[in-house]
């Protein structure tokens, strides 16, 4: 398999070879158990250093796709019919979780943010006190979109993000959007805060354990749930992270009978991984997964500003049953949010506790 690195392509090298690879794995052209090329016969065949070969297949073993054999190369452990099998009454194994502790949150450098509510208060003067669009300020989905689009692989319009005030309103605005006549399936354990959501909201929902890699394929094909709503990145409080496989039997779950997936993408900016970790949202083809963060462990709890991107075929929908909701956030505070995207700070930020982890590690 040639592999062929674009100079035109913006991205490095070595994260060009890992999509190729992966998208080869997806596609079985490398099926599960197959061994794959020696990281050198890829270097030579991608015109690349060894080193680069290695960053990419060590992406790869990191996100699930591949694992190392002492002294054997490198073998597939992704397979797409993963949770076929458990539909048909076969118990999927309950191993022990798989953790990725974090930590207490990083503190957001407060001169920073001083420095942008004196620049947001100098820069738009009165207007900080004018009301907000319903869906949020334009400034901050356009900066959010953005951000998405470069750091996660989401490509949506403007129009498909909601600006809330925190993950448990939007929550609620899930429900108003969906339905309560319908089922809704949920990670145990889980946020407990999802739960008391909809139980307040007086809708049926279905609590599915989780394995070692995700909800039990068994439990996931067995149960009746219309919406799927997950931590895919880093399930709380058990920290479980969903396997590649896991990942795309999620979608394939959601591709069936009109479901929906909700992808809490909790965390996910702290991980130590050398490249942005992946969506399901950017991965669907059905346009049927609802993305959802907040700005809670990434700058503070006290900004209370969270937002979710709808699939584009919702948005309109949207709006025409609940864009009459005021927006819960402060002007000013989508202001002070959107000039730290804009300028960078906030990637910094980011990039700077990522950093730190990397040289933690043992």
């Amino acid at each position: 398999m040639k592999y062929v690195i674009q100079k035109n392509d913006a991205s490095p090298a070595y994260l060009q070879l890992y999509r190729q690879i992966r998208d080869d794995i997806i596609k079985e052209i490398y099926p599960y158990n197959s061994k794959l090329p020696s990281k050198r016969v890829v270097a030579a065949e991608a015109g690349v250093s060894t080193i680069t070969s290695e960053h990419a297949y060590a992406l790869l073993c990191e996100e699930g796709y591949i694992e190392a054999r002492e002294r054997s190369g490198y073998f597939v452990i992704f397979r797409t019919d993963d949770g076929f099998m458990a539909s048909s009454g076969e118990k999927s194994p309950h191993l022990p979780f798989v953790t990725r502790h974090t930590g207490p949150a990083p503190e957001f450098p407060f001169s920073v943010m001083a420095k942008t509510m004196r620049s947001v208060i100098n820069d738009f003067d009165a207007a900080i006190f004018d009301r907000s669009p319903n869906s949020g300020c334009t400034e901050l989905r356009e900066a959010i979109r953005l951000y998405l689009a470069r750091s996660r692989g989401i490509i949506a319009e403007t129009e498909q993000i909601i600006i809330g005030s925190g993950s448990e309103y939007l929550y609620g605005l899930i429900v108003e959007l969906l339905g309560r006549t319908r089922v809704y399936a949920l990670e145990s354990p889980s946020y407990k805060k999802i739960e008391q959501v909809y139980l307040a909201s007086d809708v049926q929902y279905k609590k599915l354990p989780l394995g070692s890699d995700g909800i039990e394929s068994s439990a996931l094909w067995e149960c009746n749930a219309d919406i799927l709503h997950i931590s895919p990145y880093r399930s709380f409080p058990s920290g479980v992270t969903a396997s590649a496989s896991k990942r795309h039997e999620y979608l394939r779950w959601a591709a069936q009978k009109n479901r929906y997936i909700v992808e809490d993408d909790f965390e996910s900016e702290f991980t130590i991984s050398k490249k942005p970790e992946e969506t399901l949202f950017s991965h669907t083809t059905d346009d049927n997964v609802i993305y959802m963060n907040t700005f809670s462990k990434t700058i503070s709890p006290s900004l209370r500003i969270g937002y979710m991107v709808l699939p584009r075929h919702l948005s309109p929908v949207f709006q025409q049953k609940l864009g009459f909701y005021s927006c819960t956030v402060p002007t000013f505070m989508q202001y002070v949010l959107a000039e730290l995207i804009t300028n960078g700070d906030f990637e910094r930020h980011i990039n700077r506790v990522r950093r730190k982890k990397r040289k933690e590690l043992p």
